[in-house]
């Protein structure tokens, strides 16, 4: 503790902190970690050069560097300072899990708050044990809530965000089939999933909580706990148009707001109605609420509506699994526009149940009236295809196809994990 307590020294007189020399600002404190491919420790002297105000690094030929700071373990020190700050500071810390709809719901949570509050959110999805670490660690004086999301593909990993971050406001959006390799089975996910719940019920914290998942009702019984979207809460909603954005009635007591949003998918109605429940419990007033719903506008290749010269796009190319899978399908079918195309990209992590969970989605979209069917990725290379779909084994390969194919007057549903890199079609689209 020593160390880290003469370390946070040097991080409160310093520019913050830093992973990437390439992105390196003179002041920062440079962290050397390591990866697969790479280790920070070989670029420390490069960040020196750059204006680093120290390095931390964990490779003992390294460790006469002026100006270097030698600790055991480079990741676990970045993890303990972020901890040693989180405790000096007593302000909501709002952490947001679950198996979809995450960094949506993040955003549209910092939307709503920055109404009324200087936040600090999680950038991106950077959500995982170097993510959150770094969100915690960008938190500044000024700061009046922090919003981390925390994702996991296997067991102990949120309950380890959590004693890091020591969230005392929580809401898990969803637990569905996403990471089974990981986990194991659903079982294994509903665990890993509601570890936040634990750490909430064990630290007197506050849930927010979906009064229509019956999952969720269940495992948050025993917690401090505020519903949104059923029938006795304060906040709840329909679904008034799901074709094109998305628009619904938000009702907050006893007040009706009809939002028209930037989002694509009914499935969004939570979402929505999860940050209104978190601006209403924190006083933000309702017209901004309303108003930071309809100003939040998608990025990232998630859940965007796109018109091209050519076609119309529902992208939602950044995560997939067979839950978020089959929502967005059965969203897309449910669009009243033809002739109706969908691109699927291949879902990863799945293990063992890889095969069937594929095999599950082509029987679901082939049954569905979409007139044209692409499948992309090596997991579907052993699942029994339509005989009118194509499948390729990456988007390359499939990008050639539509130069010399084009789509034309379609309506087109792109869906399919980060790795596919479905977003990169857009430009033959």
């Amino acid at each position: 503790m020593e160390n880290i307590e003469e370390l946070y020294r040097l991080f409160l007189i310093s520019k913050g902190v830093c992973t990437d020399s390439r992105k390196l600002e003179e002041g920062q404190l440079f962290f050397a970690l390591r990866g697969e491919n790479f280790d920070g420790n070989d670029f420390a002297e490069i960040a020196l050069k750059n204006g680093a105000m120290a390095v931390i690094i964990d490779n003992p030929e390294k460790k006469n560097l002026q100006h270097a700071f030698f600790v055991p373990n480079v990741l676990v020190t970045l993890q303990q300072l972020a901890g040693f700050h989180r405790k000096h500071f007593h302000i909501p810390v709002i952490a947001i899990a679950g198996s979809n709809g995450k960094t949506t719901t993040k955003e549209l949570v910092a939307s709503v708050l920055s109404k009324k509050y200087q936040i600090k959110a999680t950038t991106r999805n950077l959500n995982n044990h170097i993510g959150v670490p770094l969100t915690l660690l960008s938190i500044q004086p000024n700061t009046e809530f922090a919003i981390i999301e925390m994702g996991a593909n296997h067991l102990g990993e949120i309950a380890y965000l959590c004693e890091i971050a020591r969230p005392n406001h929580g809401l898990i959006t969803n637990i569905g089939r996403a990471h089974l390799e990981g986990f194991g089975n659903f079982e294994g996910i509903i665990k890993a999933k509601t570890e936040l719940y634990e750490f909430l019920a064990l630290s007197n914290g506050l849930a927010f909580v979906n009064g229509k998942d019956e999952l969720l009702l269940t495992k948050s019984n025993n917690l401090r706990r505020i519903l949104y979207n059923s029938d006795y809460s304060i906040v709840k909603g329909e679904v008034i148009d799901s074709t094109g954005y998305l628009k619904v009635n938000l009702r907050i007591s006893n007040s009706e707001h009809l939002l028209q949003t930037q989002l694509v998918g009914a499935y969004n109605l939570s979402n929505i109605l999860a940050a209104a429940c978190i601006g209403n419990y924190f006083g933000v007033e309702d017209d901004m609420i309303s108003e930071a719903i309809e100003e939040y506008r998608p990025n990232n290749s998630r859940s965007q509506y796109i018109e091209t010269h050519y076609n119309k796009l529902v992208m939602d190319a950044y995560n997939a699994n067979p839950t978020s899978m089959e929502v967005a399908i059965t969203n897309f079918m449910n669009r009243p526009e033809t002739p109706k195309a969908a691109i699927l990209g291949e879902m990863l992590e799945l293990g063992i149940e890889s095969l069937k969970e594929h095999q599950a989605l082509v029987d679901k979209v082939a049954s569905a009236n979409v007139q044209k069917l692409f499948f992309v990725g090596k997991n579907f290379s052993n699942v029994a295809l339509p005989s009118a779909a194509k499948y390729f084994e990456n988007t390359s390969l499939l990008k050639d196809y539509l130069r010399e194919n084009p789509l034309q007057q379609y309506f087109i549903l792109i869906k399919g994990s980060r790795g596919n890199k479905l977003e990169t079609l857009l430009d033959v689209l």
